[in-house]
């Protein structure tokens, strides 16, 4: 019985509450509006940053298990470049020594590329651009794929410079729909190139095709297409998990050494790896996440004033209502009840619109992207549960004032 009557009362509360505000749109419109712009401010940050985690594992792990990439720039640098590029570029011979004095790799590769738009194949042409890599015959293995038809490189591709190369699917797809590319010979940038070999299909990550390339020799590359700016990264492989550590600590040393860097210098290379790469990304994120968090507390706060404001002068205009009610048998219980429940609808309300605009603005970033969307579940609950919470703190003030009007005296009230 009792929980019968809180229900009767929750629910005319409720709809009073719909009404007064339907009675008030502007006014309850504006409120609404700091409410939802608060919520939106975390929710789509939140949302497009859980959008891009959601496909980072895919995204930076682009390199094989127990790999790291040596070096001139960072592979995420939210700063100034002006240090990292007065360094001095790693060049082919550093890579050659490298290669020779090594000894706990099990692999050790180069690369090095840019990008082409003049590709072609008889008449067909590949209108958009082409990455152009040079590498060598570890080179494919590193970017997780594998020969699919035709050959890897080989050292004597290397040693005698020659046009070959090996591509991958998308240009095949385009260059090639109806015929087999191996041995066929191919224009890139006006130079001849034979095709040696084609690399399994990869997919997309962040957008980004990985199969739009061209490979060809790293000696090849060199001769063609460097420049003063040119500067390789060497790839290395650890033999185990348990060995990465030792391979990295002997990769630094012989650096050092071949860079000829003083004891008492810093490295002036880098050694990159897929788990720096995401704590990168991570501590740029949560700096963001940490500054929409801020721009929502001021939002709600100021929102939640709003709300406290509108109450108050929804009482003022509404007391001879309340001593209506009074005087017909509404308890203060009831009076509390109906001017909280309309303080914290003008909340939910606000927060839920927050929270769609958010989850559909934040999802832009997968749109944009090609990645899939996410709906953070956890955010847009405790949206809520906040919105709920600013709804009772700023309401409570004005709903105890109406209900602890006097009923002969709001009756008089003009």
């Amino acid at each position: 019985m009792v929980s019968r009557n809180i229900k009767n009362i929750v629910t005319e509360s409720f709809w009073m509450a719909i009404d007064a505000i339907r009675k008030n749109k502007l006014r309850s419109s504006l409120t609404l509006l700091g409410i939802s712009i608060g919520v939106f401010s975390v929710i789509g940050v939140m949302t497009a940053i859980r959008t891009l985690e959601s496909s980072i594992a895919s995204g930076l792990n682009v390199f094989a298990t127990n790999t790291f990439v040596i070096q001139k720039y960072p592979e995420v640098n939210f700063g100034s470049n002006r240090k990292y590029r007065k360094r001095k570029n790693i060049d082919f011979s550093q890579y050659q020594k490298f290669k020779s004095r090594s000894i706990l790799p099990i692999l050790v590769s180069v690369l090095e590329g840019s990008s082409v738009r003049n590709v072609r194949y008889k008449d067909r042409i590949v209108k958009n651009y082409v990455d152009l890599i040079g590498g060598d015959d570890g080179t494919i293995r590193f970017y997780n794929t594998y020969i699919s038809d035709g050959r890897n490189f080989i050292e004597d591709d290397i040693h005698f410079k020659r046009n070959v190369c090996v591509l991958g699917m998308d240009v095949v797809d385009r260059l090639f729909p109806f015929e087999d590319p191996i041995s066929k010979k191919i224009k890139v940038d006006g130079l001849d190139y034979f095709v040696v070999g084609v690399t399994e299909r990869q997919g997309e990550a962040f957008g980004q095709s990985k199969d739009n390339f061209i490979a060809i020799p790293i000696s090849t590359y060199l001769e063609r297409f460097s420049d003063k700016w040119t500067t390789l990264s060497i790839h290395v492989e650890s033999s185990s998990e348990s060995t990465f550590e030792k391979t990295k600590d002997e990769a630094i040393g012989l650096m050092r050494s071949i860079r000829k860097v003083n004891p008492e210098d810093d490295n002036d290379f880098e050694v990159v790896t897929n788990t720096e790469m995401i704590e990168q990304f991570s501590g740029f994120t949560n700096g963001v996440k940490l500054f929409a968090l801020c721009v929502s507390v001021i939002a709600l706060v100021v929102a939640g004033i709003g709300i406290m404001n509108i109450m108050l002068v929804s009482v003022t205009e509404r007391i001879k209502e309340i001593g209506i009610r009074k005087a017909i048998g509404a308890t203060k219980k009831d009076i509390l009840t109906q001017f909280l429940m309309e303080a914290i609808f003008l909340s939910e309300f606000g927060g839920i619109v927050g929270i769609i605009m958010g989850v559909a603005g934040g999802n832009m970033v997968a749109i944009i992207f090609n990645i899939p969307a996410v709906i953070p579940i956890d955010w847009a609950v405790i949206g809520l549960v906040v919105c709920s919470a600013i709804g009772i703190g700023f309401g409570i003030y004005p709903a105890w004032r109406a209900a602890q009007l006097d009923p002969i005296e709001s009756l008089r009230f003009e």
